[in-house]
């Protein structure tokens, strides 16, 4: 990890949380999430929403310091990688991953589950199963071996810093978050969001609603309160998708990241697969 990284002091930069969509619209955006961190209190500071690539890429080449943490895979499976004779370092592997199109990913990958045992189809990173997180081989439900395509493309193309993995301009910190491992902390696997109009019920809204009680109050092992206004608090129980909710769980964890050696990682992280923050 790249000690230069970990020199600005949190309260000195802008804090980040990002809900990615590797094909935003206008009615599915990318959600970014702002604040800053006082002390033990998180402060909301809004909600942008990208309706296109390049209104993220916008955001990402905004000066710093600013850390953010991305709700999309970084690394890929070294498993994976090793199987496949794909270059072992980094930098290499994702610009060889990022010239592939999206049915050439797909292909490659279905190929490499199909000559695999059932219950072993996908290859995991490490961090994949203290997460509770999908392989970031996956193409389909969720895809986000897609999300990795697009959104480290992004990352790379605006000369953001992800730290372990890719030196960049330090006062643009980049790192991977996993909303999910926060929610489930709080309301166990009760589905709190849904894409489908039809699935958008009292039930997950109820969900999505214990989730803001527990976040505001500073109930999670993260030990952080989120400060947020009634607006606020409205926007995120009344998007049935989740993504403003997911984008401000990002947020608590690239703050709970912010101040600690290492980002928090583990002693001793892959580098060709990289860490989810709080795994």
């Amino acid at each position: 990890m790249n000690a230069h990284s970990a020199d600005l002091q949190p309260s000195s930069r802008l804090l980040r949380g990002v809900d990615f969509s590797s094909r935003p619209t206008r009615r599915k955006p990318i959600v970014v999430a702002e604040g800053h961190r006082q002390g033990g209190e998180l402060h909301l500071l809004g909600l942008r929403h990208c309706n296109d690539e390049s209104a993220f890429a916008a955001i990402l080449a905004e000066p710093g310091p600013w850390l953010g943490g991305f709700d999309l895979p970084f690394g890929l499976p070294r498993e994976l990688v090793e199987t496949l004779g794909w270059p072992r370092d980094w930098p290499a592997l994702m610009q060889h991953y990022t010239r592939l199109s999206r049915a050439q990913i797909r292909d490659t990958f279905a190929a490499f589950c199909a000559a695999r045992p059932a219950g072993g189809k996908f290859a995991h990173r490490a961090c994949d199963r203290p997460a509770g997180s999908s392989p970031s081989m996956k193409w389909v439900n969720p895809p986000v071996a897609y999300m990795l395509h697009a959104g480290i493309a992004a990352l790379l193309a605006a000369g953001c810093e992800l730290p372990g993995l890719h030196a960049g301009d330090p006062q643009r910190i980049a790192l991977e978050a996993y909303p999910g491992l926060l929610a489930r902390e709080l309301i166990g696997r009760r589905s709190y969001k849904s894409d489908d109009p039809a699935r958008q019920t009292p039930d997950r809204q109820a969900a999505r609603a214990e989730i803001v009680d527990a976040i505001e109050a500073g109930r999670s092992r993260l030990a952080l309160r989120l400060i947020i206004n009634a607006d606020q608090r409205r926007a995120l129980l009344d998007d049935a998708s989740g993504d403003a909710l997911d984008a401000v769980l990002c947020l608590i964890q690239a703050a709970w990241a912010a101040d600690r050696p290492g980002y928090g990682w583990p002693a001793a992280v892959d580098p060709l697969e990289g860490w989810i923050l709080g795994a």
